[in-house]
């Protein structure tokens, strides 16, 4: 009889850590968000999206209100050390100069075929626009696409010595397909150019071109005979930065988000459009924290300056997120 009954026991212990065994890699395996640690920041999304998707809970959203915005430069990929549109356009400046010698007595343009970054940056945004009008107008949305495609596939980083687009964020990868698997919705509101980003996004963030909204140019309709295009012209037509954002939000998803996340003060007023409204509301900043593996900056920063947003986060229990305390990687290369 006690033979028996020990018998039994060492099966039922057996049993149950055959089972715990089992269920823990398990769990691991399902683990929506690898790439992030444990911690105050990944507990306060999963709880969120548990709560806006629960049927039946108090905090449930239906799928089709279920609306996340991302702004993309220093959220979605790296900003640093200069916008990655600059780059591009700079670029373009170089490549396109033989065939413009007035350029090179012009302040901004002088600049950047001197290679004088000081002078470039004493001539502030004004002189940045001249070169994306130069540089963005004149050819169509087709030819546009496939000059952004070339450039972003071979134009090396200069820190990183790697395509711009291998400097997307894996953290932010996971959080949007984890958004998506469960009912989001995911949209890119970004002051970058909206074509510059059509180009590439989609396939690095599963977005499709309709859900990003940036800033525009004007561009015309032309027809040739049977051919049929829209060329970029050299005005702006819409900003798509600080209060802009919200503007465009209304004006092309036509929903008030409920999930939202930036990183910079040009995200201030999306992140306010999304969170101080009524029922469960989502706000999170991307906070730069990590020099090591990216870049460490926040308030006096000329790029991607974070400041006013900071402070106000306390106020608006927006989660910030430390680059360098809560991501295991950044970059999706270094998993490798």
């Amino acid at each position: 009889m006690f033979n028996t009954a020990v018998v039994l026991t060492r099966r039922v212990v057996l049993v149950t850590y055959l089972a715990l065994a089992l269920v823990a890699p398990a769990r691991a395996q399902t683990d929506p968000l690898p790439s992030w640690n444990e911690g105050a920041t990944k507990t306060a999304v999963v709880d969120f999206v548990a709560r806006v998707t629960r049927e039946g809970g108090a905090d449930f959203v239906p799928a089709e209100e279920r609306i996340a915005t991302f702004d993309n430069d220093g959220t979605l990929w790296s900003e640093q050390p200069m916008y990655f549109q600059a780059a591009f356009a700079m670029d373009r400046l170089k490549a396109m100069a033989a065939d413009h010698p007035e350029w090179k007595d012009r302040p901004a343009f002088k600049a950047v075929l001197d290679g004088d970054p000081a002078a470039l940056a004493a001539l502030g945004e004004k002189g940045i626009l001249q070169i994306i009008a130069a540089t963005h107008s004149g050819m169509t949305v087709s030819t546009f696409d496939r000059t952004v495609r070339d450039w972003i596939r071979t134009a090396p980083h200069p820190r990183f010595d790697r395509p711009y687009n291998e400097l997307v964020y894996q953290p932010m990868l996971e959080l949007l397909t984890y958004l998506r698997a469960n009912g989001f919705k995911t949209f890119i509101v970004s002051g970058g150019g909206v074509e510059f980003m059509r180009a590439w996004a989609p396939d690095s963030y599963g977005i499709p071109p309709e859900q990003i909204v940036g800033s525009s140019g004007k561009a015309e309709f032309r027809l040739d005979g049977d051919q049929a295009s829209l060329v970029k012209l050299p005005e702006i037509e819409f900003i798509d930065d600080g209060a802009g954002k919200p503007v465009g939000i209304n004006h092309v998803i036509g929903r008030r988000p409920v999930f939202a996340a930036g990183n910079s003060d040009g995200d201030l007023q999306m992140l306010q459009w999304t969170t101080l409204n009524s029922g469960p509301r989502f706000g999170m900043i991307v906070h730069h924290t990590d020099d090591a593996r990216e870049w460490a900056y926040d308030r006096s920063s000329p790029v991607g300056r974070l400041d006013k947003a900071l402070e106000e986060a306390p106020r608006y229990s927006w989660t910030v997120v430390d680059m360098k305390a809560d991501w295991k990687v950044v970059f999706p290369f270094e998993k490798k």
